[in-house]
């Protein structure tokens, strides 16, 4: 019998009216004839209210402690969710992520999925079971249980679509599929019926909350499609999946992400660039738009400088601490920033779209902190004050329609 993997977000399980409508989804697929493996997020905003209370205790909790805490989110949606399925008469189990067999590497609050053991999911399927797996969670080779940090269930939901060779994955979430912008935001931001993984990928890493980027990497190594749907508001959906190579789009879509922080600093031989990446590895802090730059004269002195999305770091504060300690006064961060970006395909085949853009804010008097440009992807850092004003000038004059530059700027 074909497989179907759905995933339900908190916002699908925020309450008990919730639950039960989803249940009544799931019932119908089940009837339908299909196996159907569902992963399921923590109810509402119960993750957030974890971390606060965790945070409540320790500026800088352990993070083995944190994951251990946190893993509890999706134990309560799953129970429940079974509870509502088998109220209806649909037989249903949950598992953990663990009993689910998802393995990951040793890495608490930010693991990533190494292998995925789906014997137990398989037996409970061929016995007619809907199976309900805590979404986000995992088990370490070390047997620790471990999260995949922010948007993870949809990596848990679309690992288990390729292990268990899924039909498709359905990710359902309060929002129809994706948009040119947050529709939140830009109420003129448009529907996508289907995008690239490629441009997926570029959207969710820049901060669209749709997806989760490491999940469309599996998808797109599975070779599986992704359904975005609403949960409560069917009709519209995205899909994501491989698309044919044609000419450069051009601008589809226009993100944003804020609680950036720029950090620059000179190296020399006693603080070297691999004890700095060293350190950040070891507290889990990812960066990007790394920039090197040795000095030609001296030959010594080395200038680098980074970003870090802190929004999702426990610690940080302790982290900058300890970091300015070490490095005294040859290390400026500059908070408060956001990034604006413009996906796309072709998006640097030429300067005219960066160029445009670049007008365009100058003129609107706009300053730019940083900029980083791949095929699919430019992004641009501003102060996070001024993101939706950004954000709003770019999608109207790349989607939308053109505006007009003033000719002396």
């Amino acid at each position: 019998m074909a497989v179907i993997v759905q995933k339900y977000g908190g916002s699908s399980l925020a309450d008990i009216d919730k639950i039960k409508k989803v249940a009544s989804i799931i019932a119908e697929v089940k009837k339908s004839g299909y196996d159907v493996a569902v992963v399921v997020s923590a109810m509402g905003k119960t993750t957030d209210s974890l971390i606060s209370t965790a945070k409540s205790l320790s500026s800088d909790p352990p993070t083995r402690e944190i994951d251990m805490l946190l893993s509890t989110g999706e134990r309560i949606s799953m129970s429940l969710l079974c509870i509502a399925l088998n109220d209806l008469g649909i037989k249903a189990i949950s598992l953990t992520g663990s009993q689910a067999g998802i393995i990951t590497n040793d890495r608490h609050t930010d693991a990533r999925v190494i292998e995925v053991r789906p014997f137990r999911v398989q037996d409970e399927l061929e016995n007619g079971k809907v199976v309900v797996i805590g979404g986000f969670q995992g088990v370490s080779y070390r047997r620790d249980i471990t999260t995949l940090g922010r948007g993870g269930s949809d990596t848990s939901a679309v690992a288990m679509a390729a292990a268990l060779n899924a039909e498709r994955c359905e990710i359902y979430s309060d929002i129809d599929g994706v948009y040119s912008a947050d529709p939140s935001i830009l109420k003129s931001a448009k529907h996508l019926p289907e995008i690239s993984y490629q441009q997926m990928q570029e959207m969710s890493i820049s901060g669209a909350k749709v997806l989760n980027a490491q999940a469309v990497q599996f998808a797109k190594e599975a070779k599986i499609s992704i359904y975005a749907r609403s949960t409560f508001s069917p009709g519209k959906e995205t899909i994501v999946r491989l698309l044919k190579a044609e000419v450069p789009t051009g601008v589809i879509a226009v993100v944003h992400e804020s609680d950036i922080v720029k950090v620059s600093l000179t190296l020399d031989d006693n603080n070297t660039l691999e004890d700095l990446l060293l350190y950040l590895d070891l507290h889990q802090i990812q960066i990007r738009e790394i920039n090197y730059h040795r000095n030609e004269v001296t030959k010594s002195d080395i200038k680098i400088s980074f970003v870090v999305s802190v929004k999702n770091i426990i610690g940080w504060d302790k982290r900058k601490e300890e970091l300015l300690k070490k490095y005294n006064n040859d290390i400026h961060f500059v908070k408060d920033l956001g990034a604006v970006s413009l996906i796309g395909e072709g998006l640097n085949r030429d300067n005219s779209i960066l160029s445009e853009t670049l007008k365009l804010i100058r003129a609107n008097k706009i300053t730019v902190y940083g900029i980083t440009t791949t095929t699919f992807r430019l992004s641009i850092l501003i102060d996070k004050k001024l993101i939706e004003p950004c954000l709003k000038l770019c999608h109207k004059k790349w989607i939308e329609e053109s505006i007009e530059i003033p000719s002396n700027v």
